[in-house]
């Protein structure tokens, strides 16, 4: 039986430590940094990260890195249950070093199952040691990139992304928002592709791809978030669905 404590926020890892929580829609999380690597992973629900400056989101099966010293805040619009990892410096020296979108493989997410279903917060046995080890080296390998949907505060392109985040069954073509917002179907293209290294198109099906994935993970019938994400059918949303991410959404499931 361990003596020690469980984990306190706060606490630095030893060498890696783990929470598992439920967070309440409004939730707030102020900005701060720590001398320690972080991992967070939303198991359902999305988080909003602002770090840096940058805005991130975080949905189901991507997770959010943040290097020793990264400054970071959070906030949740609906019920969340998620997962952090953090990793002691002196290991994060082989791990990204700037903040990052991971896609993380079944056995991280296995791994993080394991141990929120046994409350391990500080690995001690050996057995646990070896898995946390394991966590690190999958954190390491995972397919990264800078922001999976990138969000802008550019003041024509920033209001038309929170309108498609708010709606993402919205189908106006982007021509219709230019026209909408006073503008050039051309002018809010280059935005997007300056300030988001992505198309208009591409943003929108990673957003519904996101919304999806929360419904998904939430229980929606796959009917149902078809039709909330605009499409005209299932096949249609099934077909875009395999597209992005090489299964169904009955698989994924």
């Amino acid at each position: 039986m361990s003596s020690r404590p469980p984990r306190i926020e706060g606490d630095p890892p030893n060498p890696v430590s783990f929470r598992t929580e439920n967070y309440r829609a409004g939730t707030v999380f102020p900005k701060k940094s720590q001398p320690w690597g972080e991992l967070n992973y939303a198991i359902t629900g999305v988080c909003e990260f602002d770090i840096e400056g940058m805005r991130y989101l975080s949905p189901p099966h991507y997770a959010i890195w943040l290097p020793p010293q990264t400054m970071h805040g959070a906030a949740i619009q609906h019920d969340l249950r998620y997962a952090t990892v953090y990793v002691e410096r002196a290991l994060c020296a082989e791990l990204p070093d700037k903040p990052s979108t991971l896609s993380i493989s079944p056995l991280l997410k296995a791994i993080l199952a394991d141990f929120a279903a046994r409350d391990v917060t500080v690995p001690e046995t050996a057995a646990d040691l070896r898995l946390a080890q394991v966590l690190v080296d999958q954190i390491r390998l995972a397919p990264r990139c800078e922001s999976y949907l990138p969000l802008s505060g550019d003041p024509l392109l920033g209001p038309l992304l929170s309108a498609l985040q708010a709606d993402p069954g919205n189908r106006h073509s982007l021509a219709e928002w230019a026209r909408r917002m006073g503008t050039t179907e051309r002018t809010l293209s280059r935005r997007c592709q300056d300030d988001l290294g992505l198309s208009f198109n591409e943003w929108r099906q990673r957003l519904k791809l996101v919304s999806a994935l929360s419904m998904i993970e939430a229980g929606e019938p796959v009917h149902r978030i078809a039709t909330q994400l605009g499409y005209s059918n299932a096949s249609a949303f099934i077909a875009m669905f395999r597209r992005l991410t090489g299964t169904s959404p009955t698989q994924m499931r």
